[in-house]
């Protein structure tokens, strides 16, 4: 028989993707950092040039930065940051409901990163209140290893790099509870 246990609590991670040549959307860190705490990791801008899905809407050139927060956050507390950073989204939006930024909370562990999704896939496991939690990457042998279905740009080298210092920090951060 397995015993419950509650995990270690986790790196707190979001992807803001902001189009029109923007390179950050500052508006967004006051409600960021009420709801969530201090930003303690700020990523330089990535030309996000993977796909065109967002052009339409968020109109190209799309940059994205990776923000990471202080406090570490319950694994469980995802669905609630979810529905935040949507409630963000809609409430920055254009008068014909188009968004200005895209919004994309996830979390890292020492040996994971799961990204929240309104979306189901297969590969998805639903997590509540609508949100799937969508496993992207895994941490083996000193490597991020990428799944069959990892979006592009994360099982790219530059994303890589920010979510290997985004776990080394999250490390200190547990060697130090």
């Amino acid at each position: 028989m397995s015993t419950p246990k509650i995990p270690f609590p986790a790196q707190l991670m979001l992807s803001v993707l902001c189009g029109r040549g923007q390179d950050f959307c500052r508006e967004l860190l006051e409600p960021l950092t009420r709801e969530l705490g201090a930003v303690d990791f700020v990523s330089d801008p990535l030309a996000f040039t993977e796909t065109s899905y967002y052009d339409q809407e968020l109109g190209p050139p799309i940059s994205r930065r990776v923000l990471g927060f202080e406090p570490l956050f319950s694994q469980d507390d995802l669905v609630r940051v979810k529905l935040l950073t949507n409630e963000l989204e809609h409430r920055f939006s254009r008068p014909d409901k188009t968004r200005t930024f895209n919004l994309d909370p996830g979390f890292v562990t020492l040996e994971r990163l799961v990204l929240a999704s309104g979306k189901n896939f297969a590969h998805r496991v639903y997590l509540g209140k609508g949100i799937w939690g969508d496993l992207t990457l895994i941490y083996q042998k000193n490597a991020w290893r990428v799944l069959p279905w990892t979006f592009r740009d994360y099982a790219g080298d530059d994303l890589q790099r920010i979510l290997t210092e985004m776990r080394k920090r999250y490390k200190e951060k547990l060697e130090a509870l």
